[in-house]
């Protein structure tokens, strides 16, 4: 008997069973050179299917040497133009027209070509693939009913976390290493469930990393040379609530209900933002709301009427135009990461759909500012206008946002008036943020502790005085402020007549761009009160302070020094307390990627109203 088995029938080990039986054994297993391209090129992909394909490959190998078979593989590899051509049918032509060369019969367990062989007068043994009864996922057994997520890898004890939402523990819960081959077969089974489950399917799958999802189980595979060694993940939620069990749910209802809103939900990882997300979507449905969520992975537990869309072909997008064409009332955006992600919450919110997006942040008011720079200001509150802060599993804080044209707070005359977005404790009604332009800075400016508010505007105010005046000199400026409205600039004596300008021009200019009073004197004289000066000149000795000008970039905190300083060592300090060591680069600048613990930091210290400087060392 000669058979020439298809990729399908080697994967799913029906070749091998039957040899085992008795049913194929003597048989001449023809095997295409196409089938062995096609293994290899998924296991070095990292993907599962490749790596059992081989294996039962070499398992016929052994059968041959031991006489059960005869074994020979031959036929072309595919070129890189058949592979590309490979999901329209080419290398499965290839592996048909040797079945035809050899007189054999063509075994498969793809129905589609066991069609396609029937048409063409090929001799087909289809096999159908069993559907086993699923054996419990081993993963299971590191379980309990307070356990979150479970992480395991090659060569390390495993580990869960557990306990209620807000109070989770790392705990180790074995002393056994686990080894490779154990998590290998652990990933087989979880990826063969996934298959055969109804309620599972195979999130994504690239070189090295797998995810699935399971129910409500999400586990995340990852192998060399992705990660440096197999590891697996699995998280699942331990709590499903209501929106009654909330504060505040009389008033999010009321307003969710009364018209379509652009809501945040905003909390640090683990806080329980998705549990909220999950409340908020039913509550809906249960009002006779259309909902959809936008998810990767899919991994919301909601009733079956909502449906889950994933990104289509890769991108959001993609399902944001799909969804536009649908028109759901609300649509649950599960997670906004990307700029990507804010830019397609942004346009669905336009179109008028009803939003919710769940973004980590470790304040209320950082949601807000993940907008920033990503779209237009002003639309910001069209987009959204409420941020629900999520934190142990409860709302610590609910915003409002609120377009207006105003004085920012701390500033006195009439002709600041600017468009500001007012960031309101929904609560009390009271403001806690503002946000507005200031020159060429977005501010983010709180208003919450009064006794430092004079001195954050009026050193907001000099830093812009500063970078401005500094447009029309080469040397030093200083900067004093005397209340919010009032400067002097202190510049060297050849720089004045550039900075007033041909009969006073420039310095009204200025005056008027930043709405500051401001009296240019020449650098010389000594200023009246040394306290109130920012950018004064610099010494190069140690332990002397110079000036730092923060500016925030969508990537990076960007401090900048001067020239004079590149290369130089030395110490960032806010309000006079030491924050990190650092070398200014090219421009006398330090970046400081953002997310990490320094930029919390520094932006903590800017909300404070600290002064960021540096000092020599």
């Amino acid at each position: 008997m000669k058979l020439v088995p298809d990729t399908s029938t080697i994967i799913n080990g029906s070749i091998t069973e039957r040899v085992e039986s008795g049913e194929y054994r003597g048989a001449n297993i023809i095997v295409a050179e196409a089938v062995v391209s096609e293994l290899e090129a998924q296991a070095n992909k990292g993907r599962e299917v490749g790596h059992n394909g081989l294996e039962e490959l070499r398992k016929l190998h052994d059968m041959a040497v031991n006489g059960e078979i005869t074994l020979q593989f031959t036929g072309p590899r595919p070129t890189p133009d058949q592979v590309r051509l490979a999901p329209g049918g080419e290398i499965d032509a290839m592996i048909r027209s040797l079945a035809v060369k050899y007189d054999a019969k063509f075994v498969t367990s793809d129905r589609v070509q066991a069609s396609v062989a029937r048409a063409t007068g090929i001799d087909v043994i289809y096999i159908q693939p069993e559907k086993e009864e699923r054996k419990p996922l081993s993963l299971m057994k590191y379980f309990t009913p307070d356990t979150m997520s479970v992480h395991l890898k090659a060569d390390v004890e495993p580990y869960a976390k557990r306990g209620s939402i807000g109070a989770m523990r790392l705990e180790r819960i074995d002393d056994k290493k686990l080894k490779d081959k154990e998590l290998l077969r652990m990933a087989h089974q979880i990826l063969e469930h996934a298959r055969s489950d109804p309620n599972g399917f195979i999130e994504m799958e690239k070189g090295g990393a797998t995810v699935v999802q399971l129910g409500s189980l999400r586990i995340a595979i990852a192998t060399p040379p992705f990660s440096d060694g197999v590891e697996i993940t699995a998280v699942r939620p331990i709590a499903k609530l209501s929106l009654e069990e909330y504060a505040f749910n009389k008033a999010l209802k009321e307003r969710i209900i009364e018209k379509r809103r652009g809501i945040l939900v905003s909390g640090p990882p683990g806080a329980g933002k998705s549990t909220f997300a999950q409340a908020i979507a039913e509550f809906l449905h249960e009002h006779d709301f259309i909902v959809k969520t936008m998810e990767s992975p899919r991994d919301l537990q909601l009733p079956e009427a909502i449906t889950q869309y994933a990104p289509l072909d890769g991108s959001m997008e993609n399902t944001a135009d799909i969804l536009l064409l649908v028109r759901p009332d609300y649509t649950i955006y599960d997670e906004l990461r990307k700029t990507s992600d804010f830019m397609v919450f942004a346009d669905m919110r336009l179109a008028g759909v009803g939003m919710i997006g769940v973004v980590h942040a470790t304040r209320g008011i950082d949601a807000v500012q993940r907008f920033i720079g990503r779209i237009e200001l002003g639309v910001i509150p069209q987009v959204v206008d409420t941020i629900v802060f999520i934190d142990k599993g409860t709302i610590e804080k609910v915003y409002d946002l609120i377009f207006t044209v105003k004085v920012p707070h701390g500033m006195q005359e009439a002709d600041l008036a600017r468009p500001v977005i007012l960031v309101n404790e929904m609560e009390s009604g009271k403001p806690e943020y503002e946000i507005y332009t200031y020159g060429e800075q977005v501010v983010v400016m709180p208003i919450g502790v009064e006794k430092r508010k004079p001195k954050a505007v009026q050193k907001l105010a000099a830093k812009e005085i500063q970078k401005e005046i500094g447009k029309y000199v080469r040397g030093y400026v200083e900067v004093e402020m005397q209340g919010d409205n009032n400067a002097v600039v202190r510049v060297k004596e050849k720089d004045i007549a550039g900075v007033i300008g041909k009969s006073g021009k420039t310095i009204d200019q200025i005056e008027r761009a930043l709405g500051v009073h401001i009296d240019v004197r020449p650098l010389e004289e000594a200023p009246t009160s040394p306290k109130a000066v920012f950018g004064k000149t610099a010494g190069t000795k140690k332990g002397d302070e110079i000036p730092v000008r923060m500016e925030e970039g969508k990537k990076h905190i960007v401090l900048s020094l001067g020239d004079r300083y590149t290369g130089e060592t030395v110490e960032i300090l806010a309000g006079g307390k030491y924050l990190f060591t650092a070398t200014p680069g090219k421009g006398g600048q330090i970046k400081v990627p953002m997310g990490s613990t320094l930029t919390d930091r520094l932006l903590s210290a800017a909300d404070e109203g600290e002064e960021i400087t540096a000092k020599l060392v």
